[in-house]
C-alpha cells in the first residue's frame, strides 16, 4: 500500500460579479445572477442579472453626476480619461484573459484587442478639449453682432454595448460619451459581460466621478426597454441592439424626443472597431448653443438660443 495521500478533489469557486452603479457595487435588486460561459461553453463566472429597477437606479445616479462631469473643464475630463487608459493598461493581463475566454481568441489576438482599447481611451482623452473647435465656431451674420456656436453635452446617454466585441467595442461606444461631457448607463454584452464588469472595477479606482458611468449586465431587451422609455434619459446608442429590438427601442425613445444613434448593423458586429474612429461618435451626443453678442458700443448684453 502507498503512504501517499489521495489527491484532493475540489470544486472551483467562481467569482460572482456585481453591477456598477453610482460609484458602488450593488447586487442586482432582484438578487438574480446568470452563468457566464466561455466560447467553448465552459463556466467562467456568475454575472448579476439586472432588472428594470436597477436600470432606473442607474439613470438616477447618472443624472446626479451629470452636473459635475459636464461642468468640469474639457482639459480635466481629458486627464481623467487618460488616467482610465493608464489603469486599463495596468490590468492588461486580466483583460486579455477575459477577452480571450469571451471571444474565443488566442492570447496574442486578445492582447491586441486590449491594446487597441487602451489606445482608444487615449484617443478620446485627446479630443475632450478639441471637439469644441471642430464642432463649433464663429458664424458670419448680417448685422453688428458676433455669432458664436459651441457644442454642449446633451445629458444622460443609455449605451447598448456591442454584443460580440466585449472590450474594444465597449470602449469605442462608451469613451466618446464621456469625452463629450455626458454621463452614461451602459448595458454590457449579454453573453460576454465580464470585461465590462471588470471595467467598472477600473473606473471605481480611477478619477471618474461615481455615477458618471453605470454598468449593468443581464438581458439586453429587459434592460434596454426601461432605458429607452425613461423620461430622464436624453439619448440612446443602439449599437448592441438586434435589429428587431432596435426598432422597438427607437419608437419608445421618440416619446421624449431622445437623440438616437442607430446601429451600423444588426448587432454592431459589422463595424470595424480597430479603424480610425474619427469624431462621428462624439457629435451625436452634443447640442449646439449659439450666442449672439453685439459689437461696437450698443451696450446690450448677448443672448443665447
Amino acid at each position: 500500500m502507498s503512504d501517499k495521500p489521495e489527491p484532493t478533489v475540489r470544486l472551483s469557486v467562481f467569482k460572482t460579479y456585481k453591477l456598477y452603479v453610482g460609484g458602488k457595487f450593488p447586487r442586482s435588486e432582484s438578487g438574480r445572477v446568470y452563468e457566464v460561459t466561455d466560447s467553448k461553453d465552459r463556466p467562467l463566472a456568475n454575472a448579476p442579472q439586472g432588472s428594470r429597477k436597477d436600470a432606473r437606479d442607474a439613470v438616477v445616479a447618472a443624472r446626479k453626476a451629470f452636473g459635475g462631469w459636464s461642468g468640469a473643464t474639457a482639459y480635466n475630463r481629458g486627464q481623467v480619461l487618460y488616467r482610465v487608459a493608464e489603469m486599463l493598461e495596468g490590468r492588461a493581463d486580466q483583460f486579455t484573459r477575459e477577452v480571450a475566454e469571451a471571444e474565443g481568441l488566442s492570447r496574442a489576438k486578445a492582447a491586441a484587442q486590449v491594446s487597441a482599447a487602451v489606445d482608444r481611451w487615449v484617443w478620446y482623452a485627446g479630443w475632450t478639449d478639441k471637439i469644441a473647435q471642430v464642432a463649433g465656431g464663429a458664424n458670419p451674420v448680417a448685422g453688428p453682432f458676433f455669432n458664436l456656436s459651441s457644442p454642449e453635452p446633451t445629458g444622460v446617454v443609455a449605451v447598448l454595448a456591442p454584443q460580440r466585441s466585449s472590450l474594444l467595442g465597449l470602449v469605442s461606444v462608451l469613451a466618446p460619451v464621456l469625452a463629450a461631457g455626458c454621463t452614461a448607463v451602459v448595458t454590457a454584452s449579454e453573453d460576454r459581460p465580464l470585461p465590462a464588469l471588470t471595467l467598472g472595477e477600473v473606473l471605481a479606482t480611477s478619477d471618474v466621478p461615481g455615477g458618471a458611468v453605470n454598468i449593468l449586465s443581464g438581458r439586453t431587451a429587459e434592460l434596454a426597454a426601461p432605458l429607452a422609455a425613461h423620461q430622464d434619459v436624453n439619448a440612446i446608442d443602439l449599437t448592441g441592439a438586434p435589429a428587431e429590438l432596435a426598432v422597438e427601442l427607437e419608437r419608445a425613445a421618440a416619446d421624449n424626443l431622445k437623440r438616437v444613434l442607430r446601429p451600423a448593423d444588426a448587432e454592431g458586429d459589422g463595424e470595424d472597431f480597430t479603424a480610425d474612429p474619427g469624431i462621428r461618435r462624439l457629435t451625436p451626443f452634443l447640442e449646439t448653443k449659439t450666442v449672439w453678442h453685439p459689437t461696437g458700443s450698443l451696450g446690450v448684453s448677448g443672448s443665447a438660443y
